[in-house]
């Protein structure tokens, strides 16, 4: 790369504001390879149009993987309805944005490894539906077999029946608007994080 050197007897700071190259001519050349292509110059230049300074990305991968988001969809139910269970335990009060977390959680994961795919909205509203469910009665377990001589495990896998029974004297109203509201967050999250 060469550059104009300026006439002798001139020092740089006596050119127009002291720029070594104020005195060339338009066109001539700079020692820049690209410098008279036009952005979107069909040169080759895989950087032709790019902004200046911004580096070049390739486009997101597409995500489309139904089995992989109703599995994730499945996991966050489980473990959501697990915490929602353990909050209900240890409150002995059923809380309404525990229950938009529920859904929240599951439809979130389901759309963000499984991507756009139209069935996971519905999906992970079931789901969450599921994990509610699971969650209330987990949380019955647990203050159950704080007044009783059982345990949680002997409550929920031996004396299941019971303890729907149970869910239902105590369930109202509000129980089942938490549904509502948990399949309504999992589907709005499902469709957010799948975007």
């Amino acid at each position: 790369m060469s550059q104009p050197v300026p006439p002798p007897n001139q020092p740089h700071d006596a050119q127009p504001g002291g720029n070594p190259f104020a005195g060339q001519q338009p066109g001539a050349p700079t020692g820049n390879p690209f410098a008279g292509q036009q952005p979107g110059d069909p040169s080759g230049n895989p950087f032709a149009g790019q902004q200046p300074g911004m580096p070049f990305a390739p486009p997101a991968p597409a995500r489309n993987n139904l089995g992989l988001g109703l599995a994730a969809g499945f996991v966050a139910a489980v473990v959501a309805a697990a915490i929602y269970g353990a909050i209900i335990g240890a409150t002995k009060h059923e809380i309404g944005y525990a229950a938009v977390g529920v859904g929240f959680i599951v439809g979130f994961a389901a759309g963000k490894v499984g991507g756009r795919n139209p069935v996971l909205p519905v999906v992970s509203a079931v789901l969450s539906l599921v994990a509610v469910y699971f969650g209330q009665l987990l949380g019955e377990a647990m203050i159950a077999a704080k007044e009783l001589p059982v345990t949680v495990s002997e409550l929920f896998f031996d004396h299941f029946s019971l303890l729907n029974e149970a869910w239902k004297a105590d369930s109202d109203f509000i129980s089942y608007l938490f549904f509502a509201v948990a399949a309504v967050a999992a589907f709005s999250g499902a469709k957010k994080a799948g975007e």
